[in-house]
């Protein structure tokens, strides 16, 4: 079951910055994050590492990631989280106008949370992102 929830966006910059209002708390990596608005980049030299970034640095993540492919080019930017119940899992990264994108590994966790959900109900959620507006 996959579900698409459409977060606030800001106008498109030349950076490839996206900005994405998440509306639940949610795993990355082994961390765990709030709901909120939240930056997120790659870095700008090695682009497999993901910086998932708030004001507050104990809520914000730096983590490794791999090139994953679509088979068509991606027309909005976006995050994609595996759900188990109530549980979100950051799993990919996209933007628009690519169709290669950015996976992170399964955690443990996720792997059990993922067993458990074969008998209940699981399912995938994107939310759309933007780049953030700049100032003229």
């Amino acid at each position: 079951m996959a579900l698409t929830i459409l977060a606030s966006t800001r106008v498109a910059s030349a950076q490839e910055l996206m900005v994405v209002n998440i509306p639940f708390d949610f795993a990355v990596g082994t961390k765990m994050l709030p709901a909120g608005e939240y930056s997120v980049k790659d870095s700008a030299t090695l682009h497999t590492l993901l910086l998932i970034d708030r004001d507050d640095p104990a809520e914000s993540a730096f983590l490794p990631t791999q090139a994953v492919d679509a088979h068509e080019i991606q027309s909005e930017s976006k995050l994609v989280f595996n759900r188990y119940g109530n549980r979100y899992f950051l799993s990919q990264v996209w933007s628009a106008g690519k169709s290669r994108g950015r996976q992170l590994s399964r955690t443990d966790r996720e792997k059990e949370m993922a067993q458990v959900a074969r008998v209940e109900t699981h399912g995938q959620v994107t939310l759309v992102a933007s780049l953030p507006r700049t100032n003229p």
